[in-house]
């Protein structure tokens, strides 16, 4: 029979009678999406999302059913077809109860692969641990330490008991791999002859240094002290975060062909444009090191130190002459980690905090630590003066406050109390109460009001060709997992600069999630064992204030196993090749727009090897058109009708009673992970420092695949 002719986005196509348009684009490269579609199964275009706009017609028609015409014009990618498929996908997941990602996953600014590390930890993998969680972050051990932990507020396990310790799980494999003498040194790239300037060796600069040279980049990091690290060397005590940490981290990046200028500052030592002149691309990630002050009468006077300023000093183990009695103001961490550097120099402290105790910014940890040291706090208190004492040391006039009205950050606002003015006797007075940016290096960039470097949200790109910036020169202070999030960040966004592609920064993938803690389905902590949270060891307090030695050990191995196995494993596992996120992502689906009833949670674990999780199905029919046309079996079917339909094993029997005969064929040919294996990992991620391949196997040769399973 003679060929057919028609026009396929703008060009002259001839396929054989009895093609379908979705046949004809896939043979040709043109990317149609399709979620019901299977090679070995006739067209059942039941999902809707490869309709495709013929001209001269009113209505869009599937491709996968529609056969090619003589002469007919078809568009694959107009606006409408685009506006029907995201409407589509946005219909699917409304119905869809589901977790891409496990809430402490998507809780990590950083992104960590927390039910992957997890899962080799209880397997007692500790180097494949710790490989893993340096895919999206190279500080795992200084992190675990530092990080306010937003995965723990996440994890679902507290629906039964506690949340599980990720952060001290995530430091276990960082410091076993490391005392074992064989630390883990990612491998790099081929060279590709460019060069980046990094302004600043605290977490984001380190960071973006990291993947930079993982993808062949030659970074050299500028830095204006003599050693890396920034805030997390010179703002965290040792007590905390021991030195040694964060120099085996460091010396990793270091080993990997990093360069390190130590002892010059930019700005000083040379200017930014000079950097510009001798390197393909700069990023900026200057800390906030420069003091915020009371704005008091009397804060120049000798015995008024700064926060920052002070836990420098003892970081660096310079003479640091404190009186017996301190003050310290202020209630976030520095203000704690100054009061408890204090004690460690034997003084006797009070801190001073203009709010109430919920109101702290500080780990609440931290204020129990303070107190078993010995530190007084104050409460609704603030100075308004300081003066000389006759006898040496400071007067401080102090002013109580009451809570008013809520402020900009959604805390009620602090007042003086008429008449309440009195005044303390002190040897030191330590403000600290908050940290600037300075940003004198960054010379021609444009700033905001607020004093922070302005840059794209998205690629960190600044006013100035190839100057990147982030970190808390762009956020102001912030936590530390943020800082790291953002290096990496803007390392993907210059190599992209540098490849010559288009700076869109790290690409964003759909998420779904059942979602806060408080709405998840009750079923989800149903049957799940209480076991409590391990517990590391601390220092006593009494020996605590004697020394900066680390309070708080890591787990043993037995203990590290041990809470490993208490994750629940939340997460899809086939969230990696998951076609519907795939395409929520590339839509740029919402469906919020679309929210309403939902099915609830479904999850058959009676297979040995197979979960079935009804709750994510979206009625493709894949599994029950194999069952019936291909595998001779009815092991699946329709249950219900409309809106209600399920799939279900026939009879309604647990999936471990079916016929086995083919399981394997359904479940690998599921698109959105309504059938895995137990056996997979949860986990979603793709290396976000390697560059993704020119091309990748099209959907037609995924289909093509699955036609190649052995009924």
């Amino acid at each position: 029979m003679p060929e057919i002719t028609f026009i396929l986005d703008g060009a002259e196509v001839r396929v054989e009678p009895g093609t379908t348009i979705l046949k004809a684009a896939w043979d040709r490269g043109i990317f149609i999406p399709t979620l019901c579609h299977h090679q070995q199964l006739k067209p059942f275009a039941s999902c809707f999302i490869c309709v495709v706009e013929l001209e001269g017609r009113p209505n869009l028609v599937p491709a996968c059913s529609t056969l090619a015409t003589e002469g007919i014009v078809v568009h694959s990618a107009s606006a409408k077809v685009e506006a029907a498929r995201r409407t589509c996908i946005e219909l699917l997941l409304s119905d869809h109860l589901g977790d891409c990602q496990g809430p402490c996953m998507a809780a990590c600014p950083a992104g960590i692969d927390i039910p992957g590390f997890l899962k080799h930890i209880a397997a007692g993998e500790d180097r494949k641990a710790l490989e893993l969680i340096k895919r999206n972050m190279p500080l795992p051990g200084v992190l675990a330490r530092v990080c306010p932990r937003p995965c723990e507020t996440a994890c679902r396990r507290s629906l039964v008991d506690e949340p599980i310790a990720i952060c001290q799980l995530k430091r276990h494999p960082a410091d076993t791999v490391s005392d074992s003498g064989d630390e883990y040194i990612p491998e790099t790239d081929p060279p590709t002859g460019k060069r980046i300037a990094i302004v600043g060796a605290g977490p984001a600069g380190l960071t973006a240094a990291y993947y930079l040279q993982i993808m062949g980049h030659q970074s050299t990091v500028f830095e204006a002290h003599s050693a890396a690290g920034g805030m997390i060397r010179y703002g965290i005590p040792s007590y905390r975060l021991p030195r040694e940490v964060i120099d085996r981290e460091v010396a990793v990046i270091e080993k990997m062909g990093v360069h390190f200028r130590f002892n010059t500052r930019v700005g000083d030592d040379l200017t930014l444009e000079q950097v510009r002149r001798d390197y393909d691309a700069v990023f900026l990630a200057l800390g906030a090191q420069r003091a915020s002050w009371l704005g008091i009468p009397g804060e120049a006077l000798g015995g008024v130190l700064h926060g920052i300023g002070f836990l420098g000093k003892v970081s660096r183990n310079e003479q640091t002459p404190i009186g017996k009695r301190v003050m310290v103001v202020g209630g976030g961490n520095v203000a704690l980690d100054s009061a408890r550097s204090a004690v460690r120099l034997g003084a006797e402290v009070t801190i001073v905090y203009r709010r109430t105790e919920e109101e702290m910014p500080c780990w609440k940890e931290e204020v129990e630590d303070a107190r078993e040291e010995g530190i007084h706090i104050e409460f609704l208190k603030t100075p308004t003066r300081i003066d000389e004492a006759p006898g040496g040391g400071l007067c401080v006039t102090c002013v109580r406050m009451e809570l008013g009205e809520p402020d900009d950050t959604g805390r009620r606002r602090p007042v003086p109390v008429p008449e309440s003015e009195h005044v303390l006797q002190v040897d030191n007075l330590i403000v600290a109460i908050g940290q600037r940016v300075d940003i004198r290096p960054a010379e021609g960039v444009e700033q905001s009001v607020f004093g922070t470097i302005l840059a794209d949200e998205d690629n960190l790109l600044t006013n100035l060709p190839g100057v990147f910036s982030g970190g808390d020169c762009v956020l102001g202070p912030d936590i530390v997992v943020n800082l790291i999030g953002m290096g990496r960040r803007a390392a993907v966004a210059i190599d992209q600069y540098l490849s010559g592609n288009l700076v869109t920064g790290e690409p964003a993938l759909h998420n779904q999630s059942m979602g806060s803690l408080e709405q998840v389905p009750e079923a989800l902590a149903r049957g799940v064992e209480p076991k409590p949270r391990e517990k590391p060891h601390h220092i006593a307090p009494e020996a605590r204030r004697r020394s900066f030695a680390e309070v708080e050990a890591g787990f043993t191995p037995e203990q590290a196993r041990e809470e490993a196995r208490r994750c629940q494993e939340c997460g899809c596992r086939a969230a990696p090749e998951c076609r519907l996120r795939e395409y929520a992502s590339r839509y740029g689906a919402q469906p919020e727009r679309l929210e309403g009833a939902c099915r609830e949670f479904d999850r058959d674990l009676s297979h040995p090897e197979i979960v079935y999780e009804a709750h994510k199905c979206i009625q493709c029919g894949i599994c029950v058109r194999l069952s019936e046309e291909v595998l001779g079996s009815s092991a699946l079917g329709f249950v219900g009708r409309g809106f209600a339909a399920r799939v279900k094993p026939a009879l309604d029997r647990p999936l471990g009673e079916v016929n086995p005969k083919g399981l394997k064929q359904i479940v690998e040919s599921c698109p959105v992970g309504a059938f895995t294996y137990k056996g997979d990992p949860v986990h979603c991620l793709d290396s976000a420092f390697r560059r993704p391949e020119a091309t990748g196997p099209t959907l037609c040769e995924l289909s093509d695949q699955n036609s190649d399973e052995d009924p």
